[in-house]
């Protein structure tokens, strides 16, 4: 096992295993605008999922799954907006789930391209991926760390509510950054 802190051109790929996010050092962020010019961040703070090393890593694949009634954009009348039939519908879809369909790249840098489902729509997006090396925690487990980000449309996902302003345009943009700062435990085989 290489142990790695800082990217580098030939980083070694984690060990070939199932690696699950910790939630507790996992943030899976977006920024929205707002009134065309404000940039108003937002996570979710429900976040599971597993990164699985295959042996070929192009073989490899990612799945996600956020909770939606854990957003949170430290606003509460927007939290109970953005939840409400309106954006996510929480009640009626409790995930937003992502699962990926092709992983490219080579040591620090991937494309990871996937199905994201955001209220009941399906949509194909890819996600920029670097990743930052392995280390061996206190508790004797190994940890990789990873980033991954994208841009999406909302609409695509019929996310749809908006405002005009009588200045010109609307109150919140169509265009949303993604990004998702995680860490993987691998998976020991309890057998």
């Amino acid at each position: 096992m290489t142990t790695t802190t800082e990217l580098s051109p030939s980083i070694d790929l984690p060990p070939q295993g199932d690696w699950e996010l910790d939630p507790a050092h996992t943030v899976a962020g977006f920024v929205a605008r707002y009134l065309m010019v404000t940039k108003v961040p937002g996570k979710f703070t429900d976040v599971a999922g597993t990164i699985h090393i295959a042996e070929r890593p192009e073989d490899s694949w990612v799945e996600v799954s956020l909770g939606t009634a854990s957003i949170t954009t430290d606003h509460e009348d927007r939290d109970n907006h953005l939840k409400s039939p309106d954006f996510l519908d929480v009640a009626n879809y409790p995930t937003i789930e992502f699962r990926s369909t092709r992983v490219e790249g080579a040591n620090a840098h991937w494309t990871v391209t996937g199905d994201l489902t955001i209220k009941g729509e399906t949509r194909s997006v890819t996600l920029d991926l670097e990743y930052h090396g392995v280390v061996a925690d206190p508790w004797g487990g190994q940890r990789a760390a990873f980033t991954a980000t994208t841009e999406i449309n909302r609409e695509d996902w019929g996310l749809t509510w908006n405002v005009a302003l009588e200045a010109g345009g609307v109150l919140v943009g169509p265009k949303v950054t993604i990004e998702i700062e995680t860490q993987g435990v691998l998976q020991i085989d309890q057998a």
